[in-house]
């Protein structure tokens, strides 16, 4: 009879269904109660019993809660997550270098062809402390959720003890009693309105929004070891020109020195051609404390101690050539592709299933619980069969009159949610822009370069012309001079538009979403899968 008498006491306690469709409970009954007071229903049934009528009536206990925990009609209040649809345009205003073709960009960096960034950008993936935190953060997210499913099931708990009573008898005033105990308790409440289902679809949804973190993560720490791997080089580069057109300007100032022992320049040409030679000297050291900083830099992001770089990278290499170009996709694309937008979808659906979390305290909560074991006087009497004790028990309690608490509880989680929305429709449009600008600055850095380099082949020529000249005679000091600056100037410029090209390719790379594999998002895990 318990199985019936429970389910009986359930299907006449329905509290009114306002944030609930009341078909999904036929023959339900409302009831309406007045907020003066705290509803408390229960049943309980505890005696000394033989040990076949307690095992009986634990065997009842549990084929109730079986009953109850299959039962799959019982519905969740609040809102059932729906995926946003934002509208998105179909193309991007700044065009693209390569058309419209979705690729792969997991591993982009493999399409600037440099074995160092390659293995750079490893190492960094197993030994950056940025993503170790990110992970260990994933890792809470699932043992929150873990302990969220935990809430469908029941509470079992085993005890054991002694305890002494002194009676006061008229043969023996001290005479003293010892009760000895064995035994087991369960309690289980019952997710009549989806309170614990709830919670364990926003403990998912935040298991998916750590997870897309952490690749968020892998996407920024991927681009910034390329952007000071390029920005290191960039500096190298610099500092080659700065000393060959040191080592042109230092003949210069000899030629000069030797031209004006022989009477043939004068005495303001060579302190010119050292005042030029010096200038360019003093534009080393910036470039040196640069290309410091941007080894350590690298060391760091890698998980190393700052210095611990320079034997790899100390040397000069030219900068890694440029691709052809990248498909960026349609703009619907990164909704996919970038895990900062995943995120904040997630966080949203989080939100909104704490949302009927919050609604189900509103409602009656049932609760379950059954004991089973031994009391006796002596220690040894325990396993006797007059010594099994049995209880059973449920109870329904509500909350009546609360000053409005929980009605508020989930006013405050409907703006929590709302807030979550904004957010990533304010992310989205963040994210457009940045891709927009991202495709504008790779375009028009090529466009420098081409210039750039034009500019920096005639300074050259230019250069080596004037020289000529002079020494022939045909041109005076003062246009060597002009020649040997601008030289330096264009080419100074145009490393500077090299670095800038591949500075904005990593740039679109990393706004596109590009650095971190779908499949490793999509295992069970991550998906808030049981782990």
């Amino acid at each position: 009879m318990l199985p019936y008498l429970i389910l009986l006491r359930i299907r006449s306690t329905v509290p009114p269904a306002e944030d609930i469709n009341a078909s999904a409970w036929p023959g339900f009954t409302r009831i309406n109660m007045s907020r003066t007071s705290s509803y408390k229903a229960s049943w309980d049934n505890r005696a000394m019993t033989s040990r076949h009528s307690g095992r009986a009536r634990l065997a009842a206990l549990g084929l109730a809660l079986a009953m109850l925990g299959g039962c799959s009609s019982f519905p969740s209040v609040g809102p059932d997550y729906q995926k946003p649809d934002p509208p998105m345009p179909t193309a991007w205003q700044a065009g693209t270098p390569a058309g419209n073709e979705r690729e792969d960009l997991s591993r982009w960096w493999r399409q600037i062809d440099d074995p160092l960034l390659t293995r750079l950008i490893a190492e960094a993936l197993s030994g950056s402390l940025d993503l170790k935190a990110a992970q260990a953060r994933l890792r809470q997210a699932r043992a929150s959720r873990n302990q969220a499913i935990g809430g469908y099931f029941p509470t079992v708990a085993a005890s054991t003890g002694a305890s002494s009573n002194r009676q006061a008898e008229v043969i023996n005033p001290n005479y003293v009693g010892t009760t000895y105990s064995a035994g087991f308790d369960a309690s289980w409440e019952i997710d009549l309105f989806g309170g614990t289902r709830r919670g364990v679809e926003a403990a998912t949804a935040d298991q998916a929004a750590s997870a897309a973190s952490l690749h968020n993560t892998r996407v920024s720490l991927v681009a910034e070891v390329a952007l000071n791997y390029v920005e290191l080089r960039g500096y190298q580069r610099r500092l080659a020109i700065a000393a060959e057109n040191l080592g042109s300007q230092g003949e210069t100032l000899q030629i000069v020195e030797w031209r004006n022992q022989a009477g043939l320049a004068s005495s303001i040409d060579v302190e010119q051609a050292r005042a030029n030679h010096e200038q360019t000297r003093a534009t080393i050291p910036d470039l040196e404390v640069g290309a410091y900083q941007a080894e350590n830099r690298l060391a760091v992001l890698l998980g190393r101690h700052p210095g611990t770089l320079h034997a790899e990278l100390g040397a000069y290499e030219p900068l890694p050539a440029v691709p052809a170009g990248v498909a960026s996709g349609i703009p619907a694309d990164i909704l996919l592709q970038r895990p900062d937008l995943i995120a904040a979808e997630r966080t949203l659906a989080a939100e909104t299933a704490r949302v009927g979390q919050k609604m189900a305290a509103r409602y009656p909560s049932l609760s379950l619980s059954g004991s089973f074991g031994w009391e006796a006087f002596s220690f040894g009497a325990l396993s006797g069969a007059g010594a099994v004790a049995s209880a059973t028990a449920a109870s329904l309690a509500a909350t009546i009159f609360d000053g409005g608490r929980l009605r508020s509880a989930v006013d405050i989680q409907s703006a929590v949610q709302e807030q979550a929305l904004i957010a990533y429709e304010s992310s989205i449009l963040t994210a457009l822009e940045e891709v927009e600008n991202a495709l504008k600055a790779h375009a028009v850095a090529r466009d420098r370069l081409a210039a750039r380099q034009a500019a920096a082949d005639a300074a050259r020529n230019a250069a080596q012309l004037s020289q000529m000249q002079y020494e022939s005679g045909l041109a005076d000091f003062q246009k060597v001079l002009d020649t040997q600056r601008t030289r330096l100037t264009a080419e100074d410029n145009l490393s500077t538009a090299q670095s800038a090209v591949l500075t904005s390719l990593i740039t679109l790379y990393k706004t596109l979403g590009g650095g971190w594999e779908r499949a490793v998002a999509t295992d069970d895990n991550a998906q808030g899968k049981p782990s």
